[in-house]
C-alpha cells in the first residue's frame, strides 16, 4: 500500500529546535517524529511511501539513506524551491498513486496511534472519495459533517468565517420543519486521510494550496466522510507544550 507523509514544514513555533534540524527530525522520546510515523505505517501494512522536503531537506534526505528506508520504498517529492502546502504537495506528488487502489496520507508532525486499518476499511465500505480522520478537541476551525458524517462545510469561529459548500438533499429537507435547520457537526481535523485516486480528476487549483481547500472544492458532488478516533492518542507536535506532552504520552504507544 502507498501513503504520502508531508514533512515540508518550516516548524517556527519549534524555534530554536529548528533552526539546525527540520520539524519532521525533532526528537520524541529518543525518536525522530518521522522515523515514529514511518514505523507505524509499516507495521499497518504500508511498503510505499512518498515524502514532501522543503526546509533543511537534505537532512531528512541523509537520515533515511542512513535507514536504508526503513526496508521500504521510499521517493522524496522536492519541493526545495517553493513550498506548496498540503494541496499543492499532494497534487505535485499526484504520479506516484498510479495503482488506482486508495491511499493515506499524513503529517509527519502528529503523534498518534490512529487504526489506519479500520479506518481503510471504513472507507472502503463507504464508497467515499475521501475519509478524514477527525476529533472532538478545541481549536478554532472545525470541518462541518451531518448526522451522516458527511463532509458540508468549513468554519473559522475566530474570524466567524464560513464556507458550505454541499447542499441539502431533496429528500432531507422535505422531512425538516418550516423553521428547522439542518444540523451540522463541528469535528476537528486530524491530519490523517485517505483518497481514492479518483480525487486527482476533481482538482482546478494551481500552485500552493491546502487539502481543505481541495475538499470544500470537491464535497458538493463527491461523498467526503468523517472518521472518528476519540479515543485514540492524538498530539500535534506544534509548539514546545505539545512537544512536552508528546514526549510524554510515548510511553503508551
Amino acid at each position: 500500500m502507498k501513503a504520502m507523509i508531508f514533512a515540508a514544514g518550516l516548524g517556527t513555533r519549534l524555534r530554536p529546535l529548528t533552526d539546525n534540524c527540520p520539524k519532521a527530525l525533532i526528537p520524541v522520546g529518543g525518536k525522530p517524529m518521522l522515523q515514529r510515523v514511518i514505523e507505524h505505517l509499516k507495521a499497518n501494512g504500508f511498503d510505499e511511501l512518498i515524502i514532501n522536503i522543503h526546509y533543511l531537506g537534505d537532512h531528512i534526505r541523509q537520515f533515511l539513506s542512513q535507514h536504508q528506508n526503513f526496508g521500504l520504498r521510499i521517493v522524496i517529492s522536492d519541493e526545495t524551491d517553493e513550498l506548496l502546502e498540503t494541496g499543492g504537495g499532494l497534487w505535485k506528488a499526484r504520479d506516484f498513486f498510479d495503482d488506482g487502489t486508495p491511499f493515506l496520507v499524513c503529517n509527519a508532525d502528529i503523534l498518534t496511534n490512529i487504526d489506519v486499518k479500520a479506518m481503510l476499511q471504513q472507507h472502503q465500505q463507504s464508497g467515499a472519495m475521501a475519509t478524514l480522520a477527525v476529533r472532538n478537541r478545541i481549536t478554532s476551525r472545525y470541518l462541518l459533517f451531518d448526522n451522516d458524517d458527511i463532509l458540508f462545510g468549513w468554519v473559522n469561529n475566530k474570524t466567524d468565517e464560513i464556507k458550505i459548500t454541499r447542499k441539502i438533499a431533496p429528500e432531507a429537507k422535505m422531512k425538516m420543519g418550516l423553521n428547522e435547520t439542518y444540523p451540522l457537526h463541528e469535528f476537528a481535523f486530524s491530519g490523517y486521510q485517505i483518497l481514492s485516486p479518483e480525487i486527482f480528476r476533481h482538482q482546478r487549483r494551481e500552485g500552493k494550496f491546502s487539502m481543505i481547500d481541495w475538499y470544500l472544492d470537491i464535497c458538493g458532488s463527491h461523498r467526503i466522510q468523517a472518521y472518528h478516533h476519540d479515543d485514540d492518542i492524538w498530539i500535534d507536535i506544534g509548539s514546545q507544550a505539545s512537544l512536552d506532552a508528546a514526549i510524554q504520552a510515548v510511553n503508551t504507544l
